[in-house]
């Protein structure tokens, strides 16, 4: 069953989301075919709170890839989404940016599932699923990651376990995604480099940036 856009307003949303962000009639496909099997698959398990055409477009699509608008995505090979759940922002950064090798870390089983249907459906090639928790994929992944990204999913303090001194992590850049009015304490202070305000719809957030090495600041756009 293919759902998609049913009113004008709905299109009206997507356009707006393609011309925003440049993308490809390919990749606008791969967007409607994420956005049917999101709806379908959320009638069966709780993929997500987020039901509605317009909020998805915003609140998942957009949101997700506001990473690009400001971070230079063609100066990094690998990534890692903590938390991965239906797979934002990986899927959304994964179908932009396809020679990206994009890491969806996630646990739970029926979201595991429903991110390899994703994966599957869509021909996402540069896509990895790991099912290990974070401390033990930290302590078990091998290939270097450029990039973490997390979008509502751990703690800062669990975060910024990347930099400890026993971490093969530590030249990585993590990015929180963050409301406008978030303020930094404790120890993630001493790694916070920026944050980047940006709006959604009527919402205001911010991209947060953490790195131990400032060298990193050659990849912002």
């Amino acid at each position: 069953m293919t759902t998609y856009f049913t009113n004008p307003e709905e299109q009206i949303i997507f356009s707006n989301f393609v011309e925003k962000f440049s993308i490809s009639e390919h990749q606008a496909q791969q967007f409607k075919q994420y956005f049917d099997l999101i709806v379908q698959e959320n009638q069966k398990y709780n993929i997500t709170a987020i039901t509605g055409v317009r909020e998805i477009i915003l609140d998942h699509f957009y949101d997700s890839l506001s990473l690009i608008l400001f971070y230079d995505m063609k100066k990094i090979q690998s990534l890692a989404d903590v938390g991965s759940g239906g797979g934002f922002p990986g899927i959304p950064l994964a179908i932009m940016c396809p020679e990206v090798q994009i890491n969806l870390i996630e646990v739970n089983n029926k979201k595991v599932h429903f991110l390899g249907l994703v994966a599957s459906q869509l021909g996402l090639s540069n896509v990895s699923i790991h099912t290990d928790d974070w401390r033990t994929f930290l302590r078990k992944f091998e290939l270097p990651i450029d990039l973490f990204v997390a979008r509502a999913s751990l703690q800062l303090d669990e975060l910024i376990r990347i930099f400890k001194p026993s971490s093969r992590f530590q030249e990585s850049v993590l990015v929180y995604w963050a409301s406008k009015k978030w303020i930094a304490t404790g120890q993630e202070r001493e790694y916070l480099d920026t944050c980047v305000p940006y709006g959604v719809g009527d919402k205001e957030r911010s991209l947060c940036f953490f790195m131990k090495n400032k060298l990193n600041q050659n990849l912002f756009i």
